[in-house]
């Protein structure tokens, strides 16, 4: 039988060895410190730029995008990380769209009325078309235009639900669930042609045939998917905390999944996503679960994005930013006014114009695309980013300049 001795020894020993192994766990955190309250810091800066913004009668996302142009490499000061940033901003962006498709609801699109589903597409098309047309009377090439007339020709979800449940809107009941009705509609065809846009225009150096077969595995995963994760997520709904994850897990699994795998951009992958939940009896609550998620990654999306702006350029890309700001107005605001007034939706058609005459994330996701594959120039990307806060910003001002509807 060995001494207490020895006993004691061994314990020493082993009580040394786990200080020295909890030690090496631990001894990271020291070097990753500088990061997290880097991201800290910027979330409590944003969310305080966010709260002033809203004090001003503008949305919060304006805050948080001068908070990245301000911490970006292009004006003086203090240089954020870009790729910590991307850490948060990448998943930000997924779960933004992944939620934006779970809240589109084809039972609720039915019951807007043959009207609306005819004139949400219809105005895409021709918005589409003129901003198309109007890219290439200025030099840009046809990939390029398609890609960017279609950015012109959708707005921002996110925006226009801010819009009609912001406690400062002077909509009415109507015209808020036209501008939502509208929006989603406009989300869902915009989707679907932005990816026969990639496939054609070959953004994944693939070839058709290869192209066409991955769009059909890709829609059957999607129906699959439509099955079996309402069915997982009934099963755990009383779990909260499983609920939760399995909510967050498979929208970024099936966004992953179908990016990898078939040369879908992560971000209209992530949207499909949520369309494939989207009839579950779950839907809303695994939405509601996944707001706070959503808010917090898409704070760092929006500041990520902050940092893009490069005011050294403004004098390159000011001729673009007035032609898309133009576009806006003339081929998105002025038509859904006409479409609006003509069709009698029993909206106010010039809010419902205002509240859409806006770009948002879906135009710089396929922004982003022109510009990685090389169909339109930086001065152009600037330009339509800087469009994209000038319009959000703008259409959260004047679609409230009407007394509020009593």
């Amino acid at each position: 039988m060995p001494s207490s001795g020895t006993r004691s020894g061994d314990r020493a020993g082993f009580q040394f060895s786990v200080v020295i192994q909890v030690g090496d766990i631990l001894a990271p955190v020291d070097h990753t410190a500088p990061a997290i309250l880097e991201l800290g810091s910027l979330l409590l800066v944003a969310a305080l730029a966010g709260k002033l913004a809203r004090n001003l009668g503008l949305p919060a996302v304006i805050g948080y995008l001068l908070v990245g142009v301000a911490v970006s490499p292009f004006t003086p000061g203090y240089v954020a990380n870009r790729q910590q940033l991307s850490i948060l901003a990448d998943p930000g962006v997924v779960l933004l769209l992944f939620e934006v498709g779970i809240e589109l609801n084809p039972h609720q699109l039915a019951r807007e009325g043959r009207r609306l589903l005819l004139l949400s597409p219809l105005q895409v098309l021709i918005t589409w078309a003129i901003s198309a047309a109007a890219c290439l009377a200025f030099g840009m090439r046809l990939p390029g235009a398609a890609l960017i007339g279609l950015s012109i020709a959708m707005s921002s979800s996110v925006v226009v639900v801010n819009i009609t449940r912001s406690r400062r809107r002077t909509t009415d009941p109507r015209t808020d669930e036209v501008l939502l009705g509208w929006s989603v509609i406009q989300d869902l065809v915009g989707v679907s042609a932005a990816l026969v846009l990639v496939v054609v225009v070959g953004l994944g150096g693939r070839s058709g045939l290869i192209a066409i077969v991955q769009v059909l595995a890709f829609a059957a995963i999607a129906a699959i998917a439509a099955f079996v994760l309402p069915w997982l997520l009934r099963r755990l709904l009383a779990d909260h905390d499983l609920f939760l994850l399995l909510s967050v897990a498979s929208g970024l699994v099936l966004a992953g999944v179908r990016s990898l795998f078939f040369g879908i951009p992560l971000a209209l992958a992530a949207f499909v996503a949520g369309l494939a939940t989207t009839e579950s009896p779950v839907a809303a609550e695994a939405r509601q679960r996944l707001l706070p998620f959503r808010d917090v990654f898409a704070v760092m999306f929006f500041v990520a994005l902050g940092t893009l702006i490069d005011p050294g350029k403004a004098g390159l890309a000011l001729p673009w930013l007035l032609l898309f700001l133009g576009l806006v107005v003339v081929g998105k605001v002025v038509v859904v006014w006409a479409m609006a007034r003509l069709a009698r939706l029993g909206a106010r058609p010039l809010q419902v114009a205002v509240g859409l005459g806006q770009v948002g994330e879906f135009s710089y996701v396929l922004g982003g695309l022109a510009l990685g594959g090389g169909l339109i120039s930086s001065a152009v990307s600037e330009g339509l980013i800087g469009a994209v806060v000038a319009s959000i910003a703008g259409s959260s001002i004047l679609v409230r300049l009407r007394k509020p509807a009593s």
